[in-house]
């Protein structure tokens, strides 16, 4: 295998990096979003069963998981700019979108997780709602700093 041909091999794995940190991010969403989103129909019957009207904030905290998608999707452009520019990095960037995947992954989830409760929470007692934002944004924190770090990571 000539030189030429391997590194292009390693360039086509290393933009798959870049994708691979949506799919993942995208996975966590996903989950995220089917958490939350279960929790707000079994509180929303909750609320018709006792004749209470169902709260539609609910869907501020169901849809609070997908922008970790949209932080992957920031990270694989970033990734498949510098790899054009410094393919003597790929393996490099190949662990920041595996990692960096991961990471808006769980954050996504645990989002999710705590996104349900808040819906649960809001439609029984018609309060705290904007506790539960504020969990999310902690949570939503993290994301972002697994975003901004992931840039830091990358070769200069």
């Amino acid at each position: 295998m000539t030189k030429e041909i391997a590194l292009k091999i390693m360039e086509f794995i290393s933009l798959g990096s870049g994708y691979t940190a949506v799919a993942l991010a995208a996975i966590g969403s996903s989950i995220g979003t089917g958490y939350a989103g279960a929790a707000a129909i079994g509180a929303w019957k909750k609320c018709y069963q006792q004749g209470k009207p169902a709260p539609f904030l609910l869907m501020a905290l169901v849809g609070a998981p997908l922008s970790q998608t949209i932080y992957a999707m920031i990270m694989m452009i970033i990734i498949k700019g510098k790899i054009m520019n410094h393919p003597e990095h790929m393996p490099i960037y190949i662990a920041i979108g595996l990692i960096g995947g991961l990471a808006q992954m769980t954050s996504a989830i645990f989002q999710g997780r705590a996104a349900a409760g808040g819906c649960v929470s809001y439609a029984e007692t018609g309060q705290g709602f904007a506790n539960s934002l504020m969990v999310l944004g902690v949570i939503e924190t993290c994301a972002i700093f697994a975003l901004i770090f992931s840039f830091m990571a990358m070769p200069a």
